[in-house]
C-alpha cells in the first residue's frame, strides 16, 4: 500500500477514504492521531492491528463539535456545558457513559464509557466534517513507542500500512490531551491522564477540586482511558530519568562504564553533559513546557539505530502545571527507572 501524504487542498480525498473504511493519520496541537471511521468496526480492527495496541485499551473518539458527541451521550455531567465552552476545540479529552450500544466495543475496550476530544487544529475538525462521521485517534505510531509529532514521524512508522497522511507540520504541544473523567455526574471530575490543561488550571476555572488519578495500569488491567499503562512512550534504547544533584555522577557512570550515553535535556544540562556523551537532544529552553514539546522527538532522535546508544539520560521536572504531564510519559518511557547515584 503507497502512503499518501495530504495537503490542505485535498482534505476531501482523505474523507472519502476514511469514509470508507480506509486509516489516515491527521494532525492535532498534542500530537498526531490515527484516524478511522469509529462505527464501522471493522475499520477501527485496522487501526489496532497496525499500531500493535492491545485490544483491551478504549480509543479516543475524534470529534469536529459538541453536537456530534450528543448522538453518543445523553446524561452528561452537571459541569459539562462549562468545560466545553471554556476548553474546546483544544487539548482535553472528556470520558461520558454512553447510550448502550451507540458506539462499537472494538472503540471502548467493552466499556459502558467512551472518551472524545474535539482538536484545536482546524485542518482535521475540516477533515471529520468532511467525512461526517466521528474517527477514532490514537497517537499514529507503533503501540508503547513515543507518540509522533511530525508527518515524518508517522510515516517513519506507518508508511505502507495506512491509506495516507493529512500534513499540517509540527504539534504545537507535543504531549496527548488530558483526559478528564466525567462518567459519574454525581461525583468530582477526575484526571486519568495530565497534558497541558492542567490539574490546578481545571480546579480554578471549575471552582471544584479535580483530582488526578496516579493509579499505573498493569499489563493485565484493562485501562478506562489511553496512556495508563505501567511502561508507555518507550523507545528501544534503555532510558534513565537523572534527578537534579546527579548528573556529575551520572557523567561519571557512563565514563567508568564505557557506555555510549545520549542525554534529553535543557541548555543548562546539554552544555554540561555535551562533551562526556555520544550525542545530545537539547530541549529549546530550560523549561518543562519546552521540555513536554521537544519530548517525544528527542526520544525518537536517541533512538536511532545509527546512533548505536546504551542509553538515554534524561532531565526531570517538579510535578506540577504541565511538569505533571511531562513526568508521566517520562517516567512511563523509562518503565518508571532513575539512575541511582552510588557513592
Amino acid at each position: 500500500m503507497e502512503t499518501k501524504v495530504y495537503q490542505t487542498d485535498q482534505l476531501q480525498e482523505a474523507a472519502d477514504k476514511l469514509k470508507a473504511g480506509e486509516l489516515i493519520a491527521f494532525p492535532t496541537e498534542t500530537v498526531y492521531g490515527l484516524g478511522a471511521n469509529a462505527l464501522l468496526p471493522d475499520a477501527v480492527k485496522k487501526v489496532f492491528a497496525v499500531k500493535g495496541r492491545p485490544s483491551d485499551n478504549p480509543l479516543i473518539v475524534t470529534v469536529a463539535n459538541f453536537e456530534m458527541v450528543k448522538d453518543y451521550v445523553d446524561n452528561f455531567h452537571p459541569l459539562t456545558e462549562k468545560i466545553v465552552k471554556t476548553y474546546w476545540p483544544g487539548p482535553l479529552t472528556l470520558i461520558f457513559t454512553i447510550k448502550k450500544d451507540s458506539l462499537p466495543s472494538v472503540v471502548t475496550g467493552g466499556l459502558s464509557t467512551a472518551a472524545f476530544r474535539m482538536p484545536a487544529n482546524k485542518k482535521t475538525r475540516d477533515l471529520i466534517t468532511l467525512a461526517n462521521v466521528p474517527l477514532v485517534g490514537p497517537s499514529a505510531n507503533t503501540s508503547g513507542k513515543p507518540s509522533p509529532t511530525t508527518s515524518e514521524h508517522v510515516y517513519h512508522d506507518l508508511q505502507g500500512k495506512i491509506a495516507g497522511i493529512v500534513d499540517d507540520g509540527a504539534a504545537q504541544i507535543g504531549l496527548e490531551s488530558t483526559v478528564l473523567d466525567l462518567s459519574d455526574p454525581t461525583s468530582a471530575p477526575v484526571i486519568l491522564r495530565p497534558g497541558a490543561i492542567t490539574q490546578e488550571e481545571l480546579s480554578q476555572t471549575l471552582g471544584v477540586a479535580v483530582a488526578l488519578d496516579k493509579h499505573l495500569v498493569g499489563e493485565s488491567e484493562a485501562p478506562k482511558a489511553p496512556g495508563m499503562k505501567y511502561k508507555h512512550y518507550a523507545p528501544d534504547t534503555k532510558v534513565l530519568l537523572v534527578k537534579d544533584g546527579d548528573w556529575q555522577k551520572a557523567k561519571e557512570w557512563v565514563k567508568v562504564n564505557h557506555l555510549r550515553a545520549g542525554v534529553l535535556a535543557g541548555p543548562k544540562i546539554s552544555e554540561e553533559m555535551r562533551y562526556d556523551t555520544a550525542c545530545v537532544f537539547m530541549y529549546s529552553q530550560d523549561t518543562a513546557s519546552a521540555a513536554a514539546k521537544g519530548l517525544f522527538a528527542g526520544l525518537r532522535a536517541l533512538d536511532d539505530k545509527a546512533l548505536a546508544l546504551d542509553v538515554i539520560l534524561a532531565e526531570v521536572y517538579p510535578e506540577t502545571g504541565i511538569g505533571a504531564a511531562y513526568m508521566n510519559r517520562l517516567k512511563k518511557s523509562a518503565n518508571q527507572q532513575y539512575f541511582v547515584a552510588k557513592d
